[in-house]
This record gives C-alpha cells, structure tokens and sequence, in this order.
C-alpha cells in the first residue's frame, strides 16, 4: 500500500527540522506594505531598499477591487518586476469571502511567506498550514501572523508553541497596532505607553517560540524624525524591525535596527578578549573594568553576524 498524504507530511518535516537548523535568519529591519491594487507603488517597489516587502489584498485593498488586485498581484509577481528582497503576501482572512482564492494565487506565485490577519489562536495557522501542505506548498514558504485581536493577545503562548518546532512554517509575529487599538480602545499616543505593555508581550512571545517579531505602522509617514525614534525605541523593546507604509520611512528604519560603530567596536572587543589564551577556558573575564560572561559572548556573536549581513545587503 502507499503511504499516506499524512504521513509523507510528517516524513517532510522531520527531514527539514535538519535542513532548517543553521538557516540565518532573514534581515527584516523595514517591512514595506505595498496595496496590490497600487500599479504605481507595485512597479516602484523592485527600486526600493527594504528588507521586505509585504504585497497587500487585506486592508489596503477596497473590497470591490479586491478581485482585481489579486490578478494584479499574480501577473507582477510573474513578471520581470518582482523585487529582489524577501516577498510576502498578506491574504483575506480564510473564512471570509476572499481568503481562499488568495492562498491559492499566493502560493501559485512563490513568495517567502504569506501573511495571515487578525488571527485568534493556533487554529488559524494550522488551518493555513493543512491547506498549503494539500496545495504541496514547499515547506520553506513560511507563515506570518498578524497579532491585531484581543484573543491573539490572550492566545499568544498557544500561537508562539508552534515556532517551537524547526520544520513548522510559522516563522514570524506582525504586531497589527491599528487594529488593537480600534478593537480595545487603547489610545495610540506618540509615545504609545499605553500601547508598549502589550508590544513587550508580543517580543516575549516571540522569542519564546524562536519567531522574529515587527512592530506595527506609524501613520504619520511624514514626520520622519518621530519615525526614526519610534523605530529605535521598537528597537529597544527587542523588535526585529518595522512595518511600514511609505517607501520614506525605509532608511530611518534601515538606521534604527543597524548595529551602530560603537556597537560592532564593542562586540569585537568581547570576542577578540574572549579569543585570547588566556581566557579559552573562563566562563567570565574582566573587560574595560566590567565583567563579561560567556552569555555577552553569545550577543556579540550575534551582533557581529547581522552587522555583517547588513554589509553584505548594501554591496
């Protein structure tokens, strides 16, 4: 007898737990969200400098053009203008009107991941998740998962449990601040103090389950000095990178979650002291009169890596 679809699958994922192990992690430090119904901001978006680029049929897209953008989508996904960087597709929830048609022309057209809105628990993922494995969706296409419910919030331990295994495709939380706010109540003030405690929760979450995680869109796209302080504070939270909404707000982000100079100086120097004889065998060294354990090691390798990706992005 053949093997079953279900256990063929189980058989793919345990292979890729393996092949998936050392996988660097992709730069996601500016998110751009690009309407597919926008030929213009489309046929720009290859030009642009972001890390990532999330093609959009949810929000931005009017529910009467919905079906246009997502030809749209497909045929510029086809052709000679598709960007180079990391190519999202953000879908119509699938229980609603849209969804399904949306998945399937996703995934018709090979993007990096595919983007689920305003999900309430794990099911909506594994539900994305069964549904792509029926479509024999690689397992390298990835799921993102928009954190804009107050039950994504309750829900986020079950969700993140699922970044847990290596060969699963959920691989990165999008927090979906507007919507938070609209569904809560909870004012979106500059400085987002009431905004930041569940913002913290969702960086927690994420790296609990070994998920990168973004923070949401700053509407105004124009006040760009805001923006860039908005973009370190993520930063400082722990985020990964930003969404964005206007290609200006690129570089800002780009700056913000760079490791700066002073940053890689500082991190060689741990690895270099590290490096010497002397201290081959000690769990903590004094270094420029602090002490510094094997764990600052750790982040300084870990610093150092992405400095030299970014280096090797902007050749």
């Amino acid at each position: 007898m053949g093997q079953s679809k279900a256990l063929l699958r189980a058989k793919r994922r345990w292979a890729m737990k393996w092949a998936m192990q050392d996988m660097p992690s992709p730069l996601r430090r500016s998110v751009l969200y690009v309407p597919a119904s926008n030929e213009k901001a489309l046929a720009k978006c290859a030009s642009l400098d972001c890390d990532a680029v999330v093609f959009d049929l949810e929000d931005a897209v009017a529910p009467e053009q919905k079906v246009a953008a997502r030809e749209r989508l497909r045929d510029f996904l086809a052709g000679d203008g598709r960007p180079g960087c990391e190519i999202v597709v953000r879908i119509n929830a699938l229980a609603g009107d849209w969804g399904t048609e949306d998945l399937l022309a996703a995934r018709a057209a090979r993007p990096d991941g595919i983007l689920l809105p305003k999900i309430d628990g794990p099911k909506d993922i594994l539900d994305a998740d069964a549904a792509l494995d029926e479509m024999d969706a690689p397992r390298a296409l990835k799921l993102w998962a928009m954190i804009e419910t107050p039950r994504a919030m309750l829900n986020l331990g079950p969700i993140v449990e699922l970044g847990q295994n290596p060969a699963a495709r959920l691989a990165c939380l999008v927090a979906g601040t507007n919507d938070l706010a609209k569904e809560t109540g909870i004012s979106l003030s500059p400085d987002r103090r009431h905004m930041a405690p569940f913002l913290l929760q969702m960086v927690m979450a994420g790296r609990a389950g070994n998920l990168a995680v973004l923070d949401g869109v700053s509407n105004d796209f124009r006040d760009l000095d805001a923006f860039g302080q908005a973009c370190l504070e993520a930063r400082a939270m722990g985020f990964d990178g930003k969404t964005l909404i206007h290609p200006a707000q690129i570089g800002p982000a780009n700056a913000a979650f760079a490791p700066s100079r002073g940053d890689v100086a500082e991190a060689r120097a741990v690895v270099d002291a590290f490096a010497l004889p002397e201290n081959q065998g000690r769990g903590a060294i004094s270094l420029g009169g602090r002490m510094v354990e094997r764990l600052h090691l750790d982040m300084a390798q870990t610093l150092l890596a992405r400095a030299r990706a970014i280096e090797e992005r902007e050749q």
